[in-house]
């Protein structure tokens, strides 16, 4: 009889790290000697920077220089370094640069096209090199050799090259994002135009902003007196020119508004024009963020992220978000290293019989992609019945409602990185009922008056990344869908094509609409 092997024992507690594992450089310095390995430490600014060179041992070779960031002085820097870099015997080196918004870019570039290790440093690493050395003395010096300490001690962390996609992804969500909070302004600044100039008037609908016609009467009258001289008759005129569409209920409200309306700003028209300023900008913006939306779908169906489209909650533009901020999958080792890039943990202060291991979150971490993660988790609740009873089940145990958010974000990134990294669907309770990917897309470029080229490739491309079960249960409903088109006799309907050929991809039908112009 065999005896059964034991396991070894486990560690009690998390592996203690003394170096980030994407900043350590001892088997380097190993492998040619610390007199033999250059550090370059360059500290940055918005229009120059300050650089010295040393070896691991911390020997200066050159004294602390200012470097402009225009391409001469860039080549003359590098020619200067790789010399002194012959002179001395430095056989390897890494460029360690503090991260500075996006101005140390240039210097980045510059030496990583000379074929350098560039390394990143934080700003508040640092300081925290900075201040045992010269507390209360800042320069571009002592900051330069703060980068060069952090770095020697594995501080200086090497930087993802991400995919162009997955860039064109964060750039184009954070424009996006940019765009709607200027938008949430201008709807702020239009209120408080029509409150002044018509008051109570907003309060007479519901939802402002779903229908142009309360915008439209508002830009042509700007006062209840105008309201009133125009009449039912010059209202509906002014909509119809205008080809707003209108319920019917729509103009009886305006005019009860109009008799019982309180005086408005002694200044009409000058607050019309205020008004139409405000709302020309509000539509121009509006078109923009519709123009944005279409090109992250674009580009979100093309990445794995695309199959978070099954959770409900999840729309198109969140997968987008979280693609344009998490990255490529391959980047994180498990859905803790997500949580803890956007430092969604307690913070835990221990000294000696001390210790808290609950306090509030680290503060420093990604703030992006913390965010798009806990709006993500707003989502949930609202939209996702798994996580919304789940969220009513810790409420009514009385936890913090700010724990209830993080705990959900936990859960999703969990749930995130199975179907992301593994190119799956799980069946999951928060998947039910499920939603189908291809519907949901469809919806989504329906919604926003998608030119039907667009449409084809996004819905192919779609379906060119489901797994082969996923295919056989997308079918049905497109299939449901077309039927239903060719039920409605009126009309051209472009999508008939788009969805035949898609259902064709899924091997559905044996024959497909030609892949021309949709129109």
């Amino acid at each position: 009889m065999s005896r059964r092997r034991s396991s070894p024992p486990q560690p009690a507690g998390p592996r203690l790290v003394l170096q980030k594992p994407n900043g350590v450089l001892t088997p380097r310095v190993q492998a040619v000697g610390p007199e033999h390995f250059g550090i370059v430490a360059i500290d940055c600014a918005k229009a120059r920077s300050c650089y010295l060179l040393a070896d691991f041992y911390g020997r200066v070779v050159l004294e602390p220089t200012p470097l402009a960031h225009t391409q001469g002085d860039l080549q003359a820097a590098l020619a200067r370094l790789r010399q002194a870099l012959r002179d001395h015997d430095l056989r390897d080196s890494v460029v360690a640069i503090e991260r500075t918004g996006d101005y140390h870019r240039p210097v980045q570039r510059a030496f990583r096209q000379a074929g350098f290790d560039t390394r990143l440093v934080h700003p508040l690493t640092t300081k925290q090199f900075r201040q045992p050395a010269d507390p209360q003395h800042k320069t571009d010096a002592t900051d330069a050799a703060a980068v060069f300490r952090a770095a020697a001690q594995g501080f200086g962390l090497v930087e993802a090259d991400w995919p162009e996609d997955y860039l064109t992804l964060q750039l184009l969500r954070r424009h996006r994002r940019d765009l709607v909070r200027k938008n949430a302004a201008l709807y702020c600044q239009i209120r408080e135009v029509l409150h002044a100039a018509m008051p109570g008037y907003a309060e007479c609908f519901c939802h402002l902003w779903e229908s142009p016609a309360p915008l439209v009467l508002a830009r042509h009258t700007t006062s209840a007196a105008a309201v009133l001289q125009a009449g039912p008759d010059g209202l509906a005129r002014l909509l119809e020119t205008a080809g707003v569409r209108y319920h019917k209920d729509t103009l009886p409200k305006v005019l009860a508004w109009a008799r019982q309306a309180p005086p408005g700003h002694a200044l009409p028209l000058l607050q019309r024009r205020l008004l139409t300023t405000l709302d020309d900008d509000r539509l121009h913006k509006t078109q923009e963020i519709l123009a944005l939306e279409r090109d992250l779908a674009h580009d979100a169906v093309r990445t794995p992220y695309a199959l978070l489209l099954a959770l409900p909650g999840i729309n198109v533009v969140t997968v987008a978000d979280l693609a344009g901020e998490l990255g490529p999958p391959a980047g994180y080792a498990n859905a803790n290293a997500i949580t803890g890039r956007a430092a969604l943990m307690p913070s835990r202060y221990q000294s000696d019989r001390v210790d808290h291991r609950n306090g509030p979150l680290v503060r420093r971490g990604n703030r992006r992609l913390r965010a798009v993660l806990m709006q993500t988790a707003d989502n949930l609740v609202q939209c996702n019945h798994y996580f919304k009873a789940k969220s009513d089940l810790w409420r009514r145990q009385g936890k913090d409602p700010r724990w209830i958010r993080v705990k959900v974000a936990k859960s999703f990134s969990r749930l995130a990185f199975a179907m992301v990294a593994g190119r799956q669907l799980l069946a999951h309770p928060c998947c039910q009922p499920r939603h189908y990917l291809l519907g949901k897309l469809l919806a989504f470029h329906v919604e926003h008056g998608t030119p039907g080229a667009q449409l084809r490739d996004d819905l192919l491309a779609l379906t060119d990344r489901l797994p082969a079960q996923a295919r056989r249960e997308e079918a049905p409903p497109l299939q449901e869908q077309l039927d239903a088109l060719a039920r409605r006799r009126r009309g051209p309907q472009p999508r008939a094509d788009t969805i035949t050929l898609v259902l064709a991809r899924l091997g559905v039908v044996q024959s497909a609409a030609p892949e021309g112009d949709l129109g």
